[in-house]
């Protein structure tokens, strides 16, 4: 496994670099860094205003401990709290921070703060790199999911009724915070879908990192050194990914293992987290990828039921049958999917594998097949 480098100060802090040149960062990967953000924060940036955009789920738990860590080291903050969830991610509430930013006077070199999951992330991304035409972004996820995937490699945007993430900027934090104790009040549920990105890591070119979390992976979810260890990972992994290609014109698709067929399955139950969560539709999409790969001949079938296991045993869905409540008509989901960013000329773009660890690119799939095999995956 390729390993982020360690704090000699905190043995079990790891610290992952992203070389992009002038736009170069960290990513602090540790427990307690909620309360040294200020620190932090002042060491990189020049500014001294900060703007922080959280949920109300968050708000109670660390809002509170980030301000008095501003304040102590010298910046001015200022919050909003919006509504938790995935419907939070519109140009309504985009339009709230933006104005709220700019009504705290926030300057090119001040601070937007994401404090929470991905949606405030993704959300507070797009308003810091559409404010003055891009202010800096201090990316502290507070859940496991934002941690290893959204907060790293500056892709932010929000939804529209046309599907998931279709407006939006590539804007890269200045720095990422994820502090490791905030996971331990998430959710067995929440936990369990961000596992599912750490897992796809593995599964896009990290064979052994997959071997490894199918021996561990309980020790994630326990906490401690294995934890940090499957954060660091996923990390570098991303910021590897990030640095070759940073605006997804080749390799950066990778990265999307499951997600066509996961962001299809959110549309489809109307994002409602309820029913259907990011992660959870990752972990299905994952799957049904492997599957597909498997009925066009490229993999084992044993790949996609190995997949399936290791989910399934850490609580993830892994079938559309695992979704609560009905699901539209086969062509409603393939339309959800033609509308998918990974769609390039009409043509449909699928990230397939031909085996656990071997991932790829594979451009005009035709939808006929993509149809006929949902309509054998969709319940009866």
């Amino acid at each position: 496994m390729n390993m982020s480098s360690r704090s000699p100060d905190r043995p079990l802090e790891r610290v992952v670099h992203v070389p992009l040149g002038e736009r170069a960062y960290d990513i602090l990967i540790g427990p307690g860094l909620i309360g040294r953000a200020g620190g932090e924060i002042t060491s990189r940036l020049r500014g001294r205003k900060a703007a922080i955009i959280t949920d109300e789920h968050v708000a109670p738990l660390y809002l509170e401990a980030l301000m008095d860590s501003l304040q102590t080291d010298g910046i001015e903050a200022v919050s909003l709290t919006l509504p938790a969830g995935e419907k939070t991610k519109s140009l309504e509430h985009l339009a709230t921070v933006t104005d709220m930013v700019l009504s705290a006077r926030i300057e090119r070199n001040d601070a937007v703060i994401a404090l929470g999951g991905g949606v405030i992330g993704d959300l507070a991304g797009f308003a810091a790199g559409i404010v003055r035409r891009g202010v800096r972004f201090v990316q502290i996820p507070t859940t496991l999911l934002a941690q290893v995937d959204s907060s790293v490699g500056g892709k932010t945007g929000v939804n529209t009724r046309h599907g998931k993430n279709l407006l939006g900027v590539f804007h890269q934090p200045d720095l990422v915070l994820a502090d490791t104790s905030a996971l331990d009040t998430l959710s067995e549920r929440e936990f369990r879908a961000g596992y599912a990105e750490v897992a796809k890591y593995g599964l896009i070119d990290k064979p052994d990192f997959f071997v490894w979390l199918e021996k561990n992976w309980k020790h994630v979810f326990e906490g401690g050194p294995e934890r940090i260890e499957a954060i660091a990972v996923s990390c570098q992994a991303k910021a590897d990914v990030v640095v070759e290609d940073e605006r997804e014109t080749g390799r950066r698709a990778l990265l999307n293992l499951g997600h066509t067929f996961g962001h299809a399955l959110e549309a489809a139950t109307d994002y409602d987290s309820s029913r259907l969560v990011h992660g959870e539709g990752v972990a299905i999409g994952m799957v049904l990828a492997h599957q597909f790969s498997a009925r066009l001949n490229l993999a084992s079938p044993d790949d996609a039921q190995r997949v399936a296991a290791h989910l399934k045993a850490a609580g993830l869905p892994t079938s559309m049958n695992d979704i609560p409540g009905e699901l539209p008509p086969t062509e409603r989901l393939l339309e959800a999917i033609t509308q998918d960013k990974k769609v390039k000329s009409g043509k449909l773009t699928f990230i397939l594998t031909r085996g656990i660890g071997q991932s790829f690119v594979a451009d005009d799939v035709p939808s006929s097949e993509v149809l006929g095999f949902l309509e054998e995956k969709r319940p009866k």
